[in-house]
């Protein structure tokens, strides 16, 4: 062991060793957070701001009839569906061992267990997906989930999750963005380049 790696791990030790005071989480007063008079609109129109589209629909089978509207899912070639009774993909990701062989996905339609009035969030528990990366690798993205399941925001988000049955889960709220580009917004830059939101009753 040289010099340099014996200082480091000696000062290491010593911060390791030390106590440190915590200070207390911040009381939260829910009659101070926002809540709206139309959460579902509000869900909808922040959802915009964020470059996700929502479509309000009242059976599964409109999903494909929308989707099929939209020439990049028409000509797409490999789609992956977690939701069936709404539309059939074209391959099965969990028959793939090794999530590297989904790499060329076109679209992954997907579940959603509840939405975000504020920002336009999704909430997505990674128990109902075979690999993580279905939701970050995909070209385009589809999530239906029920408009009923709504909250206001991310207090209650948080306190309806409490502790996660499953070791993943992620707020989606619209395509992948990144403003490190000339500080100019690009969208898809490193995920999907669109999100189309399904609300079901």
């Amino acid at each position: 062991m040289n010099a340099s790696t014996s200082s480091r791990r000696s000062m290491l030790d010593r911060i390791r060793t030390r106590p440190l005071d915590s200070n207390p989480l911040p009381k939260v007063d829910p009659s101070r957070m926002t809540t709206y008079a139309d959460p579902v609109q509000q869900f909808v129109e922040t959802l915009g701001t964020v470059g996700g589209q929502a479509h309000m629909i009242d059976r599964p089978e409109q999903i494909g009839e929308i989707l099929n509207a939209i020439e990049v899912f028409a000509k797409a070639r490999r789609i992956a569906s977690l939701v069936p009774e709404a539309i059939q993909g074209d391959l099965d990701p969990s028959c793939f061992d090794d999530p590297h062989g989904l790499a060329s996905l076109d679209w992954v339609v997907a579940r959603g267990e509840f939405i975000v009035a504020e920002n336009g969030a999704i909430w997505v528990d990674g128990g109902s997906l075979p690999h993580r990366v279905l939701l970050f690798i995909p070209q385009y993205l589809a999530l239906v989930v029920s408009r009923s399941q709504i909250v206001n925001h991310m207090h209650e988000a948080y306190e309806r999750i409490g502790v996660p049955t499953s070791s993943f889960g992620v707020f989606v709220s619209g395509p992948s963005k990144t403003a490190d580009i000339e500080q100019s917004l690009v969208l898809g830059a490193h995920g999907c380049r669109a999100l189309q939101v399904f609300m079901l009753p």
